[in-house]
């Protein structure tokens, strides 16, 4: 397999993360792309240009990150990082949506934060910044529930918190957010984050 990706990319990140915890990380080839100026090859293997994509051995591909998500975690034998059925399932899939939602707005505000002097939106802005302000308060709220449980909602999650303190430490979240940042604090020791800390930038 091989995956088109970013390290900065919180949705990258969560392949990743997944992928150690399943023991499927070396059976990864990385292939490094640049997300402003997407290679023919990434385009050939999503018309949308943008990472996460896995290229399969067989030359099917997969996108985004829910997607891939849910192939590795088929690959393996033990238990399942996504529940297959029920209320379970909804719950998590739901839970990921939050945090993917989370890390979305932080990405759009990170791309308005970069464009020239002239050209930003402070509306916008404030949009974004307010999604992930309500957001991290619901993720708050529901993190004393989760007790040691870490599947795929929960990596999506810590991605997600972990892209808000790279790009915008300076709002202060955890003191808002203080069981959130004890969780994260504590999960952030598992060698699957570790492996996949973005490099500074």
């Amino acid at each position: 397999m091989q995956l088109f990706y970013s390290p900065l990319s919180p949705f990258v990140r969560k392949v990743l993360v997944l992928a150690h915890e399943l023991g499927l990380a070396e059976g990864i080839e990385l292939i490094p792309v640049n997300a402003w100026q997407p290679p023919e090859p990434l385009v050939r293997a999503n018309p949308l240009g943008k990472v996460p994509t896995l290229l399969l051995a067989n030359g099917e591909s997969l996108f985004d990150s829910p997607v891939i998500c849910e192939y590795l975690d088929g690959l393996h034998g033990a238990t399942p990082r996504i529940p297959h059925l029920g209320p379970e399932r909804l719950a998590a899939l739901r839970l990921e949506a939050l945090a993917d939602g989370i890390a979305e707005a932080a990405v759009l505000r990170r791309m308005e934060v970069i464009r020239p002097d002239g050209e930003r939106s402070a509306s916008w802005l404030a949009l974004q910044a307010e999604a992930m302000g309500h957001g991290l308060a619901a993720l708050e709220r529901e993190v004393a529930s989760w007790g040691e449980r870490f599947d795929l909602a929960q990596i999506a999650v810590a991605c997600a918190l972990g892209y808000v303190d790279f790009r915008f430490a300076a709002d202060g979240w955890r003191d808002r957010c203080p069981q959130l940042a004890a969780w994260f604090t504590a999960v952030s020791r598992r060698p699957s984050l570790l492996a996949t800390v973005p490099p500074a930038a």
